[in-house]
C-alpha cells in the first residue's frame, strides 16, 4: 500500500479552499500510484480555528464541502481529512476533533481525538468532546487488509505524561496488532521540538510493533507556526523518509517497502529551521491578512537588521520599505550601518530626520508640563514620533508595519507603548536579545549559504555585517545611552527570564541556586510591571517553550 502525505498549508476558516488543496494533492497523489492520501489535522479547517468553530452555519458548510469533495475525488483513491465532528446530543462542547474517510463518492468519521490539550496555546476543550475508543482503520489493498491505528496530535504526547495517566492512546491499540500507526497533527514550531516529536513516535513505534507515519501541518496562522518537518520511523523507530522543514511538501511511502528507498535527508541545522520558520511566519502572516508590502523603522541596530533579513527573505526586497529616522542622537555609524544593510539586501530606503518634530513638542509642551519635556518623557517621545511615521506610510502605502522588538525587551518593559511597539507583527518578539545575536551571527557565517540561498538572500559574504552584530546595544535616545546603563547586560539577564517564563521558577528558587537576590528581585518587578504594554503589543511569531501571547494569561493588575 502507497501512501501519500500531505504536508498542506491551510487557511484558517477557508472551508472551500482548503477543500481545493486537498483535492489537488488527491490527484497529484493518485498520478503517482498512491492508495491512500493523509492530511493533518483539522486539515478542511486549518489550525486553530478557535471560535470560528461555534458558528453553526461553518459546520453546515463543512459538511457541504465534505459532500463535494467525496464527488470530486479519485475513485481508486481513499482519503483521511481533519474534520470537526458535530456530536450527537445536547451538551457543549458539541463537536469532535476527528478525522473524516473520503472514499467511492461518500465519507464517514473514522477517528475521535481522545486527549484534548488546554495548555499553552491550546484550548481544545473549548469546543470539543474527547473521543471514547481506539480507532482502527481497516483498508483492503491488493490481496491483503491493512490494520491502521489512527491518531490525532496530542494522542502521541502521553508518553511523555503531558496527558492524563488515564488515558493511554497507544497503549489502547497495542491488542489491535496493528500494521502501521497514522498520527495526523497540527504541532506547532518549537526549537528542539522535532527532536521531541521523534522521540515520542519512536516509542510508540516499539510499543506497538509498528511503523509510525506523523503527518504536520505547515504555514504560520496568526503568532503560530507550523513546520511540517513529517516523518516515517519503523517499527524499531528509525527513520525511513522526512519532508520538508517550513515548506508545503507531498512524499510517497510504500507500507510494504522493508526500509527507506533513499538515504533519510538530515534534519536543518537549529539555526536554520529557525531562520525558515520565522521567515515563513512573515510571509505567511502578511499573505493571509492581505498584504503585499511591508515597512520597517531600520535604526543600524541588530534587532531592526534581523527583522529586514526576514522580511526580504518572507516577501522579495523589492516589497519591503525601510525608513531611517535620525535623531540628534543617532550615531553616525549606526546611520551608516542602517544605509549599508539596506543597500546590501536591495530595500527601498528613505531618510525622515525627526529633529524638527521633537522641536515642535518641546515647543508645544511647556504650558502642560510646567517646562520643556525631560528624561524618559523626552526619550518615550522620539520613539512615538518614530512610531507615528512608520504609521502613517503604512496607512498610506497599505503596507504592514513589522514591530522590530526581542522578547528581552518586551519582558522587562524595555519599550515604548505607541512607538517603537507599534506595528502588526512583531517579527522577533519570541527571540531573547542572546538568540538574535547567535542568528544573526550564523546568518552572518559561512554555513549559512545554502539557507540563504534558498530564501533568495545573497549567499555569500556578511549580510548583517560585523558592524552591527559587534556594536554595545543602544536605543539612542540620549547622548552616550547604552541598554546596560537600564538593564543588566543581557547574558545575565536573559537566562533570569527563560527561568522566570518558560520554566515558571520562583524568585526564592534562582536565589538559592545563587542568583544575586537584588537582580533577582528587580528582573521580576520590571516583568510584573510590563504586564500592561505586552497586553497591547502586537502577535509575536511564537519559536519558544513560551510566548507572550495566547499561551501567556496573566493578569494585569495582581499582587
Amino acid at each position: 500500500m502507497r501512501l501519500a502525505l500531505a504536508q498542506l498549508n491551510p487557511v484558517v476558516g477557508d472551508l472551500e479552499g482548503n477543500g481545493r488543496r486537498i483535492l489537488a494533492a488527491a490527484h497529484q497523489a493518485r498520478a503517482a500510484g498512491a492508495s491512500l492520501l493523509l492530511s493533518p489535522e483539522l486539515s478542511l479547517w486549518g489550525y486553530p480555528p478557535r471560535d470560528l468553530l461555534l458558528r453553526p452555519a461553518l459546520i453546515r458548510r463543512q459538511g457541504e464541502v465534505l459532500e463535494q469533495l467525496a464527488a470530486d475525488c479519485p475513485a481508486d483513491l481513499s482519503l483521511l481529512v481533519g474534520v470537526a465532528e458535530p456530536a450527537e446530543g445536547p451538551g457543549q462542547p458539541g463537536l469532535y476533533n476527528a478525522l473524516a474517510l473520503v472514499e467511492r463518492g461518500t465519507w464517514r468519521s473514522v477517528c475521535r481525538k481522545r486527549l484534548l490539550p488546554s495548555y499553552d496555546v491550546f484550548d481544545e476543550r473549548r469546543y470539543f468532546r474527547p473521543g471514547g475508543a481506539p480507532a482502527v482503520l481497516e483498508l483492503a489493498h491488493g490481496d491483503r487488509c491493512w490494520r491502521l491505528g489512527l491518531t490525532i496530535c496530542e494522542d502521541l504526547w502521553v508518553v511523555e505524561g503531558q496527558g492524563p495517566v488515564e488515558v493511554d492512546p497507544i497503549g489502547d491499540l497495542v491488542s489491535h496488532r496493528i500494521d502501521l500507526l497514522l498520527n495526523l497533527s497540527a504541532s506547532p514550531f518549537g526549537r528542539q521540538k522535532g527532536q521531541v516529536r521523534q522521540r515520542l513516535a519512536a516509542r510508540a513505534a516499539v510499543r506497538l510493533g509498528a511503523p509510525v507515519v506523523y503527518l504536520n501541518q505547515v504555514g504560520g496562522n496568526d503568532e503560530l507556526v507550523f513546520d511540517g518537518a513529517s516523518f516515517v520511523l519503523d517499527g524499531a523507530g528509525r527513520p525511513l523518509l522526512r519532508l520538508a522543514c517550513a515548506a508545503e511538501d507531498l512524499a510517497l511511502w510504500d507500507a510494504a517497502a522493508p526500509g527507506p528507498a533513499a538515504a533519510v535527508a538530515a534534519e536543518p541545522d537549529p539555526w536554520e529551521q529557525l531562520l525558515r520558520v520565522l521567515v515563513l511566519g512573515v510571509r505567511d502572516y502578511a499573505a493571509k491578512c492581505g498584504f503585499r508590502r511591508a515597512l520597517l523603522g531600520l535604526s543600524g541596530g541588530i534587532d531592526s537588521a534581523l527583522v529586514a533579513v526576514i522580511a526580504a527573505a518572507a516577501l522579495g526586497p523589492e516589497q519591503v520599505d525601510v525608513l531611517r529616522m535620525p535623531s540628534p542622537f543617532s550615531s553616525a555609524g549606526s546611520l551608516d550601518d542602517a544605509a549599508a544593510l539596506a543597500e546590501r539586501l536591495g530595500l527601498a530606503s528613505c531618510t525622515l530626520p525627526i529633529a524638527p518634530l521633537m522641536e515642535a513638542f518641546a515647543a508645544s509642551l511647556p504650558p502642560a508640563l510646567g517646562g520643556p519635556p525631560t528624561g524618559v518623557t523626552e526619550e518615550n517621545l522620539q520613539s512615538r514620533i518614530r512610531g507615528t511615521l512608520l504609521m502613517a506610510l503604512a496607512n498610506q502605502h497599505g503596507g504592514l508595519l513589522l514591530s522590530t522588538g526581542n522578547k528581552s525587551e518586551l519582558a522587562v518593559g524595555y519599550c515604548t507603548l505607541y512607538g517603537d511597539m507599534n506595528g502588526g507583527l512583531a517579527v522577533i518578539g519570541d527571540l531573547y536579545k542572546t538568540t538574535v545575536f547567535g542568528l544573526c551571527d550564523w546568518i552572518d557565517g559561512p554555513a549559512s549559504a545554502p539557507c540563504r540561498t534558498a530564501l533568495g538572500l545573497p549567499p555569500h559574504g556578511e549580510l548583517i555585517g560585523a558592524a552591527i552584530r559587534t556594536k554595545p546595544p543602544s536605543a539612542e535616545l540620549r547622548p552616550d545611552q547604552r541598554d546596560s546603563d537600564s538593564l543588566p547586560d543581557y547574558a545575565v539577564l536573559d537566562p533570569l527570564l527563560k527561568a522566570l517564563i518558560e520554566q515558571l521558577r520562583t524568585p526564592e528558587e534562582l536565589v538559592a541556586e545563587g542568583a544575586d537576590p537584588a537582580l533577582v528581585a528587580r528582573v521580576a518587578r520590571l516583568l510584573r510591571g510590563a504586564e500592561f504594554k505586552r497586553r497591547q503589543a502586537a502577535p509575536a511569531l511564537k519559536v519558544s517553550g513560551r510566548a507572550f501571547g495566547s499561551g501567556w494569561r496573566m493578569p494585569i493588575a495582581s499582587a
